[in-house]
């Protein structure tokens, strides 16, 4: 249950920066904000539960062999229900009209943004394995700091084409949020997933020892 908690607190505290960074004006800074954020909550929830936070991230891993199917899915569903409730809060907190002002009004190039995705998660997850799970790196005390920057990295890289979601959980949470379109959302999750997936085969090729 401690691990749930704390995969819960991780994602919601994300999705809450990201809406209310992007929603709340921050503008250029807001990639900033969001990796600053998630890199605290890697280092405080890292300990616990591994700090994932991002149901990609939870695939990743469990193709990498460091966590059971039977914690992945549990993972995955609080990640999923913290970022939704996440949304609403920033509902509240923004309020309805400036939701509605800040709505995306067109669907990005589909197949461009599916790349972006794919791209960004890849990148994330791959940081995220060697960082965090390979035996070279551990016992490392800036593991937080990598993720984090990734995650600003691929947002300014990549955001403009689909949104920088590299996350399934952020891609329910910006529908829920109208930042981005429920069509779209097949894209972020086709992308992210897929990502993880070509993430995880590359690090055990590249980590022979660790497999």
């Amino acid at each position: 249950m401690k691990k749930l908690i704390t995969e819960f607190i991780g994602t919601f505290f994300l999705i809450l920066t990201i809406g209310m960074a992007v929603l709340g004006g921050a503008g250029n800074l807001a990639p900033v904000a969001i990796g600053l954020a998630l890199m605290v909550m890697v280092y405080a929830g890292g300990h616990i539960s591994g700090a994932h936070f991002n149901p990609a991230v939870t695939l990743g891993i469990l193709i990498r062999g460091k966590i059971t199917v039977a914690d992945a899915v549990p993972y995955m569903i609080v990640q999923f229900v913290a970022a939704a409730i996440a949304a609403f809060v920033v509902q509240y907190l923004v309020g309805a009209d400036k939701i509605l002002a800040n709505a995306a009004a067109a669907n990005p190039n589909a197949v461009k943004a599916l790349v972006a995705e794919l791209l960004g998660t890849f990148a994330l997850i791959f940081v995220v394995l060697n960082v965090a799970t390979a035996k070279a790196t551990a016992g490392n005390n800036y593991f937080g700091m990598a993720i984090g920057l990734t995650v600003t990295a691929m947002a300014y890289a990549l955001g403009g084409i689909s949104g920088g979601a590299f996350n399934p959980a952020v891609a329910l949470a910006i529908s829920i949020m109208k930042m981005a379109q429920w069509a779209d959302i097949w894209f972020y999750l086709i992308g992210a997933f897929g990502g993880a997936v070509l993430a995880a085969f590359l690090f055990k090729y590249c980590n022979p020892e660790d497999n």
